[in-house]
């Protein structure tokens, strides 16, 4: 963490975690949450989450703003999305995420924990 990045600084009142190299902190807001996740270079789900949630793929839904970054997705049938910052982000249940380049890539990312596909009106898994 750099202190003079406001980007990367600490969150008052926020809880931090840091699951499979990725850094979480989370604010609750309301009956929602706001997360700044780190996702450092070199980051990709398969490699570095799949074994601690034992799924073949990522079943959250991520809504939110990339700050910094990119990001790229794979789903289960083989579409790809890319994210470069600054980019809204959607990303469906049921893919596969990687960082791209040589710097980490900043989400800040709305979610309802469980319920995020449900309450921004997205699928439960990633179709055409």
């Amino acid at each position: 963490m750099s202190p003079n990045d406001p980007l990367l600084g600490e969150i008052k009142g926020a809880t931090t975690r840091e699951v499979g190299g990725v850094r979480v902190d989370v604010s609750t807001v309301g009956a929602g949450r706001v997360k700044r996740i780190i996702y450092p270079k070199g980051f990709r789900w398969s490699s570095h989450m799949k074994p601690v949630t034992s799924t073949d793929l990522c079943m959250h839904a991520h809504v939110g703003f990339l700050v910094r970054g990119h990001v790229q997705v794979t789903y289960g049938d083989g579409c790809v999305a890319d994210f470069v910052a600054p980019a809204a982000v959607a990303i469906d249940p049921g893919h596969d995420g990687a960082v791209i380049g040589d710097e980490d890539a900043v989400l800040i990312e709305f979610d309802f924990e469980g319920d995020t596909a449900a309450r921004f009106g997205m699928p439960d898994l990633h179709r055409h």
